[in-house]
């Protein structure tokens, strides 16, 4: 069947139609039915027909397709009527142009009149309007070619795998990252394509993901073209309609900006801006923490005070000053371990937290601590700086912050007036009474 007729090619004889309980039964349907003979003539059509092609019925019997529809009508119904007259049932779509169903989109259902003796002399074709579903599909096609766009043009890599932990799905971005082709990467397991030391710090994540939670892993990545970089990867958990863990979605951004930027805060808050050190503020908070477990950890709050320090301002200038605050912080630092915590309680004061097996051993790393502050005495000579230091002992000398920071802080103050640059555990003990001379 490769054109249809014109009208003036209709035979003499009558064109077969169908019964009259028939076409009662079709006029019932309220769906757009029409008959057609071998020269894809409009044999017979039903009332409803007659309103989808807005036309009488003596203007469309006998026609063809074309003459009714136009030559493009007619090659998007060419395929399934030929199918049809070769027995099958079938359908097309297509873009409506007539009446007031012009630009509306119709499915035609196209099926053969098989009569007694087997043979197909006329078909029916059913037309249904399906506007709205093929404008959602064209709208739902449309959003998942911009959802592919943007996967695969996003500069973080994406990725999906299956419960295998086997890849279904990555972007450009991971493929860069990964140094390989999507073709080498999907339908491998994610261990096989990053190698096993990858694979160890990721699994963890996998698996937690795979049992239903998000997760995030932020770590240092080296080796990029851009030197090392904070990066954080999302793991989300894929689950079906029965609520089933069935992949893994990964994204991974660079948060490496954002992560000095908020070490950086943090550490203006924990840090004493000139020395370093730990600030006040957290140094309580060390404390605090360290006597909850003071009866099976004892610990010693040491305070240091800087003797004569005014007079090195006064002389040198504040700059020096400065200075010889930031090297007498890091000797206190040289003369403790390194989980013990040193900070600067302000001015010319440190506090030191150390844990301790006795009070001699507190005795011994205050007079360690006093060797190193006269060390860096030693190197700025004429500066006549000392350090008294006094401390206290938890859980012995107290068990509440505030008390163990008095009791060190009045030891200091019996070391200064005991004649400075010494080290003191306990207050002053007031001097003895003289003995009466008697009679």
């Amino acid at each position: 069947m490769n054109a249809a007729p014109a009208s003036d090619d209709l035979p003499g004889a009558p064109s077969p139609g169908p019964s009259s309980a028939i076409e009662r039964l079709v006029d019932v349907v309220a769906l757009p039915i029409g008959r057609w003979d071998r020269q894809v003539r409009l044999v017979f059509c039903n009332e409803p027909y007659l309103a989808w092609s807005a036309r009488p019925r003596e203007a469309l019997l006998g026609r063809t397709l074309v003459e009714l529809f136009g030559a493009t009508a007619w090659e998007a119904a060419r395929p399934a009527f030929e199918r049809a007259f070769a027995g099958e049932t079938t359908h097309y779509e297509r873009k409506l142009t007539h009446g007031d169903f012009g630009g509306r989109w119709a499915r035609i259902q196209v099926f053969p009149d098989v009569d007694a003796a087997g043979r197909v002399e006329t078909i029916f074709t059913i037309a249904t309007d399906i506007h709205a579903d093929v404008t959602a599909r064209e709208a739902l096609v449309a959003a998942r070619v911009r959802l592919d766009r943007f996967t695969e043009n996003i500069p973080y890599p994406l990725t999906y795998a299956d419960a295998d932990c086997v890849l279904r799905f990555v972007n450009k971005a991971y493929c860069e990252a990964a140094g390989k082709s999507a073709e080498e990467l999907l339908g491998r397991h994610i261990g096989a394509v990053r190698g096993a030391r990858r694979w160890a710090e990721h699994e963890p994540h996998f698996r937690r993901a795979l049992e239903g939670k998000t997760v995030q892993y932020t770590r240092l990545v080296d080796g990029l073209p851009s030197g090392a970089r904070w990066l954080r990867t999302s793991y989300v958990p894929d689950l079906d309609g029965a609520g089933k863990v069935v992949g893994v979605y990964t994204v991974t951004i660079d948060v490496h900006d954002l992560t000095v930027a908020q070490e950086q805060l943090r550490r203006s808050v924990e840090r004493d801006t000139l020395t370093d050190v730990l600030s006040r503020r957290t140094m309580m908070d060390r404390i605090e923490a360290a006597l909850i477990d003071a009866q099976q950890a004892p610990v010693a709050l040491f305070f240091v005070d800087l003797d004569g320090f005014k007079a090195v301002n006064d002389r040198l200038g504040h700059r020096e000053g400065d200075a010889l605050l930031v090297k007498v912080a890091r000797a206190l630092q040289s003369a403790v371990r390194a989980d013990d915590a040193v900070g600067r309680f302000g001015g010319d004061e440190f506090l030191v937290l150390a844990s301790v097996r006795s009070p001699a051993g507190a005795r011994a790393l205050a007079l360690h601590m006093l060797a190193a502050v006269r060390q860096v005495a030693a190197d700025l000579p004429g500066a006549g700086v000392s350090a008294s230091i006094g401390y206290a002992l938890a859980p012995a000398d107290a068990q509440h912050p505030m008390k163990l920071l008095h009791a060190a802080d009045d030891a200091m103050y019996a070391a200064k007036r005991l004649g400075k640059d010494r080290v003191h555990h306990g207050p002053m003990l007031p001097a003895p009474a003289p003995h009466d001379a008697g009679p």
